[in-house]
């Protein structure tokens, strides 16, 4: 059993491992497919664990730590390979390899991984399964760069709101990250005398796969039943895009879970996150 750092070469193999369960492992798929797996492009190595020669287990070691089909020995060697933190923003992905691998990290190196800001240790997946009776929002559209200062804005506030710090602080990559958004037409919202009251965001996708992030409503516009018509639009968009749609949310989001539920989402696993 080895862990190394996969190149370009592997990526053949690594599309088997994403493969086995392609909305669950969405997105280191999602990251390679943008990058490829040379370091320097990609930002970040990816490692894989091989059992008797075959690659069977990935870790994304990033400013966010990703694991995909790791079982439990998986989980001991890339802990045993991953070592005192040092700029990871969150440990997140499935909920058991997840957790299990930030138990080990703080219990071989408490100092590093103990301190963390925020756990979130039951996030159901969601796989937009049944057609919604919901009518969709005419309002919503794809967001272009006409739109990128309003939607900046109604971006970091969503942001913020969800993980309790600013994504501007410590350098501009967020900003770069919407104009991304924006140029792959994965950002959607409707606007209203040049302010965005609604948001949603495709925050990994691969060519027949898609994950909705960054879903968000404007304050003001709460409590008018005006989330399920938008996300049910948003819907409609994507599935023109992609065979399969998925999003993840906080358990305790009740509001959040029931209007997914109703637009058509069904519960098909349980991420996790641990934030620093």
């Amino acid at each position: 059993m080895t862990v190394r750092v996969l190149g370009n070469d592997d990526l053949g193999a690594l599309v088997d491992v994403v493969l086995t369960n392609p909305i669950e492992n969405l997105f280191i798929g999602s990251r390679v497919k943008a990058g490829g797996l040379d370091p320097y492009t990609l930002g970040c190595e990816v490692w894989g664990f091989e059992r008797d020669g075959k690659l069977v287990a990935l870790c994304h070691n990033g400013s966010n730590l990703v694991l995909a089909n790791a079982d439990a020995e998986a989980v001991e060697a890339f802990a045993q390979r991953i070592g005192p933190r040092s700029a990871t923003a969150s440990i997140m992905g499935p909920a058991e390899p997840t957790l299990a691998l930030w138990r080990r990290l703080c219990q071989l190196w408490p100092r590093g991984w103990s301190a963390y800001r925020e756990l979130r240790p039951d996030q159901p997946l969601m796989l937009l399964t049944n057609p919604s009776d919901v009518p969709p929002d005419p309002r919503v559209r794809v967001i272009t760069f006409d739109d990128f200062d309003a939607y900046y804005a109604a971006a970091v506030a969503m942001y913020t709101e969800e993980v309790g710090v600013s994504p501007t602080f410590g350098g501009g990559d967020y900003r770069f990250y919407v104009q991304r958004l924006i140029r792959e037409r994965m950002a959607f919202g409707i606007v209203e005398d040049g302010r965005v009251i609604f948001k949603a965001d495709v925050g990994a996708s691969t060519g027949l796969f898609a994950q909705i992030q960054g879903v968000w409503l404007a304050p003001s516009h709460r409590g008018r039943g005006l989330s399920a018509p938008a996300m049910t639009a948003v819907d409609h968009l994507l599935t023109e895009r992609f065979r399969a749609v998925s999003l993840y949310v906080n358990s305790f989001n009740a509001p959040a879970r029931a209007m997914y539920r109703r637009v058509g989402y069904v519960e098909i696993g349980t991420f996790a996150t641990v934030l620093y």
